[in-house]
């Protein structure tokens, strides 16, 4: 690779632009250019601190060689400074790094995974993290995939981004759920050969877009899992977007799930007020609990005498998100005209906007 020093000027529309480079050592700035390619990025490069007007303080990320390090030492002190080396024997790295004013000290080959995921991160403008909300259900037909749904259709309803993810290879699609089987954009199968890395804003692009959310579901082929690495990377590009992500989970583990699992903030489990519904209930919670930290149990109706959310509550040992007293949509969704939750009205519509309300003010926020 032929290495070619170039002044570019920032970028438009108020999108983060690539990080900068400062080396003057061919080989260092080839491997540099190599990574920023690699994690879908476009560098600007330079020998020394750019003269142009916020040159140097604009970049998202600074990655200056170790041999540029006395040439940028006079540097305004920002953050998101790398300083780059490969002499994995030399102890005056460190003081170099102090002396520019380094958040981290590099040494490739062995830093290059996580210099891309960083250039990535800078690329795509990466912030909060999105709040991942999981729903499980405690036993069948308890109703968890049209809740499911219904929180994303909410946070969608309510301006929030917002994607769904099917976890479910065998819980038939739901995009059949949203009326959107026939929608052109990809299903589970296609990623199944992912590893690494995968873009968030293409992610997201290529999933189909139904009633203002993104919905990643299964297809009706012949392909019922994908690798659990596949899985960790897809979920990991969903959530690196922001907003709102909302899985439908199965109620069995394996691999894939427990990928899924790891990266949610909290999981609600459905439960029928029923005593053979809490029994079952209390298997698939005591599975989950190993993984999830914040589990919370919402009661449908209709209610038993002396059955209520909070007994149910109390008999799993878990926190109450809520009651979802019986309605049509929440047991039988396919009857329905529009998605769940989509006319913003009844019990179903009013526990979506409640529960939300309540978990992003926990979350501080999306």
């Amino acid at each position: 690779m032929t290495a070619t020093v170039t002044e570019q000027p920032p970028p438009a529309g108020g999108k983060p632009g690539g990080p900068l480079i400062v080396t003057e050592d061919p080989v260092l700035l080839d491997d540099l250019l190599r990574l920023c390619a690699a994690a879908g990025a476009t560098p600007e490069v330079h020998h020394g601190v750019p003269e142009r007007r916020g040159g140097w303080e604009d970049p998202p990320l600074v990655l200056v060689g170790d041999d540029a390090a006395r040439r940028v030492r006079s540097a305004a002190r920002r953050r998101g400074v790398v300083l780059v080396g490969r002499d994995q024997d030399d102890p005056g790295v460190w003081q170099r790094a102090i002396e520019i004013g380094a958040d981290h000290v590099l040494l490739l080959p062995d830093g290059e995974q996580w210099l891309i995921d960083r250039i990535a991160d800078v690329a795509e403008g990466v912030g909060r993290p999105a709040l991942t909300v999981g729903v499980i259900g405690g036993r069948g037909g308890a109703g968890a995939s049209t809740l499911a749904c219904a929180l994303a259709v909410t946070a969608a309803r309510e301006g929030l981004r917002s994607l769904l993810v099917d976890a479910d290879p065998l819980g038939g699609g739901l995009d059949v759920l949203l009326g959107g089987e026939t929608a052109e954009g990809l299903r589970w199968p296609a990623f199944a050969a992912s590893r690494g890395r995968l873009g968030g804003g293409a992610l997201e692009e290529s999933l189909p877009r139904l009633h203002s959310l993104r919905v990643l579901s299964w297809d009706r082929g012949d392909c019922v899992a994908v690798p659990p690495q596949a899985v960790r990377a897809v979920l990991a590009a969903a959530r690196r977007r922001g907003g709102t992500v909302v899985v439908d989970l199965p109620r069995r583990l394996d691999e894939g799930v427990g990928e899924v699992l790891a990266q949610l903030d909290l999981a609600v489990l459905v439960v029928p007020a029923e005593l053979r519904a809490v029994a079952a209930a209390g298997r698939v919670a005591s599975g989950i609990g190993m993984i999830i930290r914040d589990l919370r149990v919402a009661v449908r109706g209709p209610f038993a005498p002396g059955l209520g959310g909070r007994e149910v509550a109390r008999l799993l040992g878990l926190p109450l998100a809520g009651e979802l007293p019986a309605e049509a949509a929440l047991t039988r969704p396919h009857q329905a005209k529009a998605p769940p939750g989509a006319a913003g009205r009844g019990p179903t519509a009013r526990f979506c906007k409640e529960f939300w309300e309540r978990t992003l003010v926990e979350a501080g926020g999306v």
